[in-house]
């Protein structure tokens, strides 16, 4: 009886622009992407952090790289990748603690992340790069 398992035909939907994710979904695929992205630009930070230090001339030529309104934008994009998963890391610490597992608390547990994840970027983001 094992042996026979109905087989049955499962409806297939491979179009990714027609699914439509819950917050919690698609703050799980952020979480990640922004975990990748800042494992892949962490050379670029630290080289920035480095050039920083190393004489006053070099500090001089960062500045001028950092004044360029692009570098801005990509730091200040950066800045939120880190506080986006530092943010959803927590959360995602709660949920392993079982904390917050029913649906309308992920839902707002998803809200919150995203507020305060865009809140900090915007006050860290302006006080450090303007």
């Amino acid at each position: 009886m094992a042996e026979m398992t109905i087989k049955k035909k499962r409806p297939k939907n491979l179009d990714l622009m027609t699914i439509r994710l819950p917050l919690p979904g698609i703050l799980s695929i952020i979480h990640r992407v922004s975990g990748a992205g800042i494992f892949l630009l962490l050379p670029l930070l630290l080289w920035l952090f480095q050039s920083s230090l190393t004489s006053p001339h070099t500090f001089a030529m960062f500045k001028s790289f950092v004044a360029n309104p692009l570098v801005k934008l990509v730091l200040f994009g950066l800045i939120w990748l880190y506080l986006h998963h530092f943010c959803a890391g927590i959360r995602y610490l709660l949920l392993d603690m079982h904390k917050g597992i029913d649906l309308e608390s992920a839902r707002l547990s998803s809200k919150i992340v995203f507020a305060v994840s865009i809140a900090l970027t915007l006050i860290i983001g302006v006080k450090v790069l303007w």
